[in-house]
């Protein structure tokens, strides 16, 4: 395939992988974001509220990177319209960058819940309200802590229940008023959400579901009212409920879109010469809002883009939550239908759950213990049959006395699809990051490579 002019809309996540899979292949990339910022982990953002990272720690590749591999990077920049006629993307300063491909990485928007007082008459938002998408929203937030005594934060999905434990390890009284009937709604049965309830609680955060926050209510007891009249005291609302893949630039270059922008097994949109990956993307009827089928989609469209045979069937959904102190797992379809083998503790605070269909592993969701999450993940993606009596064992098979050799073939990052082998082959973490993007994702691998990064060292040293 000859050298392209490749054009890519957005610069999060998916976006940056695209491009390090476009590297070396002598097309031309441009990367144009609206963030001033240097593209960065998002997955994270509630780790640098929490503390536990640097907002530089997140940066994914450095400006020298861009420079060296000749990719054109332009921030702080908007795109206005794709006039799809001339090939061209207009910027908002006027500026026209032709294409020969183009792609569509722009992410999702937050939307406001119909909560009156939010936004104030000149069109900002309540000082004590904070929205939780970027890194400028994690800033304000950040500044906002140390002058609050409490939180409350509306949702109760991954990012709501990150955001929740981050606060709380800040000092914070932290409340979570959740819509829905359970916490995780659309990944979890309401068994795993009463058992993540049950573990907030214990960790002194109070959680409301079934319950709709109506109205800010303002003054010196200032807070926030739910649709059933009680009002709770305040400091902070912290919206992380509310999003919708952003399409406005698809929708108005008159391509196909739904809720998504609706693309095919090469991630090509209506248009044949622009694709669309990430939170924006719609395939087989479904969007993904997480990181690894991101991933998978923009390395599937690397590929594709070089030459190479790769088709995207939407297939892997993989969600992992980055919390101090709470730990879930879900891997596909949580409504997917066949066998259901679970195993349930609230005691120890403990879930495990697989979908079983013709012996192999459509779904599972793991809450409280995640000993089992790399095997698991390891039949799930390989599609392997099992014995009857394999996902039982799987789900009562618990933590070694003693640890064991983790071999190879295991998988160490759902994230990536990292496997233990790929890892002992690195050098060390820098050396991990760079070449299989290990802990770049959620984060919630990084102890176990550390130690597997730690006994290669061990078994390399001279005796």
């Amino acid at each position: 395939m000859s050298p392209a002019r490749i054009v890519v809309v957005g610069a999060g996540m998916a976006a940056v992988r695209l491009v390090e899979g476009l590297v070396g292949s002598g097309h031309r990339v441009t990367l144009v974001g609206d963030e001033p910022h240097l593209p960065y982990n998002r997955i994270l953002l509630s780790a640098v509220l929490e503390g536990t990272h640097t907002a530089g720690a997140l940066t994914l590749r450095s400006r020298r990177w861009y420079a060296d591999d000749d990719v054109d990077l332009r921030l702080g920049t908007r795109v206005l319209a794709v006039e799809r006629a001339e090939r061209e993307v207009l910027l908002v300063d006027g500026t026209r960058i032709g294409y020969d491909r183009l792609v569509l990485a722009t992410g999702a928007i937050a939307t406001l819940p119909p909560i009156r007082g939010l936004v104030r008459l000149d069109g900002r938002l309540h000082e004590r309200v904070h929205a939780f998408r970027s890194l400028d929203d994690c800033r304000r937030l950040d500044a906002a802590v140390p002058h609050a005594r409490r939180a409350v934060v509306v949702g109760g999905g991954l990012l709501g229940l990150q955001v929740a434990r981050a606060l709380a390890v800040r000092g914070l009284a932290t409340e979570v008023v959740e819509g829905g009937e359970h916490l995780l709604r659309g990944q979890v049965g309401p068994a795993a959400g009463a058992i993540l309830a049950r573990d907030l609680r214990r960790l002194g955060t109070e959680v409301y579901t079934g319950a709709r926050a109506v109205r800010l209510v303002d003054g010196e007891q200032g807070g926030l009212q739910l649709d059933n009249g009680h009002v709770l005291e305040t400091d902070l609302v912290v919206l992380t409920a509310g999003g919708r893949p952003s399409t406005a630039l698809a929708r108005a270059a008159g391509l196909e879109v739904r809720r998504g922008v609706v693309v095919d097994e090469h991630l090509r949109t209506s248009d044949p010469v622009v694709h669309a990956i990430g939170d924006g993307a719609q395939r087989g009827g479904r969007t993904t809002g997480f990181v690894p089928p991101a991933w998978e989609q923009a390395e599937v469209l690397a590929a594709h883009l070089r030459g190479r045979a790769a088709t995207y069937d939407g297939s892997r959904v993989v969600a992992r939550l980055r919390a101090t102190d709470l730990d879930v797992a879900v891997l596909g379809d949580a409504d997917a239908a066949g066998d259901v083998v679970e195993v349930s503790n609230p005691v120890a605070g403990s879930h495990r759950r697989l979908v079983v269909r013709d012996g192999r592993i459509v779904a599972a969701t793991l809450v409280g213990d995640l000993a089992r999450v790399g095997l698991v993940t390891q039949h799930f993606d390989r599609g392997t049959v099992l014995g009857p009596h394999e996902p039982g064992d799987l789900l009562l098979v618990e933590r070694p006395a003693r640890p064991t050799a983790v071999p190879d073939d295991a998988e160490v990052c759902a994230c990536a699809g990292v496997t233990a082998g790929r890892v002992r082959a690195c050098s060390s973490l820098e050396d991990v990051r760079d070449t299989t993007r290990a802990t770049t994702g959620c984060g919630g691998c990084a102890p176990a490579v550390r130690q597997l990064l730690a006994h290669r060292t061990l078994e390399v040293s001279p005796s």
